[in-house]
């Protein structure tokens, strides 16, 4: 194992930092992001720092079943960086937009390798909700990610903010929003995303029962029956599809059902 550098003002430790600032720990060949010592937020392996660790992350990735080759990709929420890195590096025709709100987030990209900004990579401070009121037409995917100590932020969550997602979405354009399986809203939210797009949408629900994936799509691309082929997409290779396979016989059988 090779070791990797953390940046001098970094809070790399073997215990919390101050109340739901965010801080890291090390174990072994694992690096872990956190806002609270009961919660990770991110996980990434020292040895593939671009593999996705968390099944929910991996569950996320179903949009390529649908939207196999987007030219833009619009997160919220940056953590550790694992969608972003993932996307930047097996989707290589997409450009990837990173909106987190929280500079000391963002101060810990480097300890989680996350690409430096460039013409296909950007990481944006500034607060997904007042960003996204401003977009039309901008993206093919946007995956919502963005969490707090607590949970989701109202502002991400609200029937409005689900309306300038629709309306920030390019035709065809797909919308992927974690969510907690167990919070007590979690049917009001999904009502308000059912409010925003219609009736094309659907959810999966990791083994473990904790993470719901919701998608929704502006348009009518989540019909496409040979999505559930699960056929690789040309562009991606290999070796990052057996990450997602598992996962996809998953959605697949969630489509089945549909």
């Amino acid at each position: 194992m090779s070791d990797v550098p953390v940046p001098a003002d970094s809070p790399v430790s073997d215990g919390p930092a101050a109340p739901h600032r965010p801080f890291i720990q090390n174990a072994g060949t694992r690096r872990t992001l956190h806002f609270t010592q009961q919660e990770i937020q991110s996980s990434m392996s020292l040895l593939n720092p671009d593999a996705l660790e968390i099944e929910y992350t991996r569950m996320m990735m179903g949009f390529v079943l649908f939207k196999p080759e987007p030219a833009h990709i619009l997160m919220v929420g940056l953590g550790g960086g694992s969608l972003p890195k993932f996307c930047h590096r097996y989707l290589t025709g997409a450009r990837v937009t990173v909106v987190e709100i929280d500079p000391a987030v963002i101060a810990l990209r480097d300890a989680f390798m996350v690409p430096p900004d460039s013409a296909r990579f950007q990481v944006i401070q500034a607060d997904a909700a007042q960003h996204l009121a401003g977009l039309t037409d901008a993206a093919d995917v946007i995956l919502l990610d963005g969490f707090v100590a607590g949970g989701i932020p109202d502002a991400l969550c609200s029937a409005g903010f689900y309306a300038d997602c629709h309306r920030a979405l390019r035709d065809d354009g797909i919308l992927v929003i974690n969510f907690h399986v167990n919070h007590p809203m979690h049917h009001e939210y999904l009502d308000r995303v059912r409010d925003a797009f219609g009736s094309s949408m659907f959810e999966v629900v990791d083994d473990d029962m904790t993470n719901s994936i919701v998608f929704a799509c502006k348009g009518n691309l989540l019909d496409n029956p040979a999505a559930a082929q699960l056929t690789r997409p040309a562009t991606m290779p290999k070796d990052a599809w057996r990450q997602l396979m598992p996962t996809m016989r998953v959605i697949g059988a969630t489509l089945e059902l549909r």
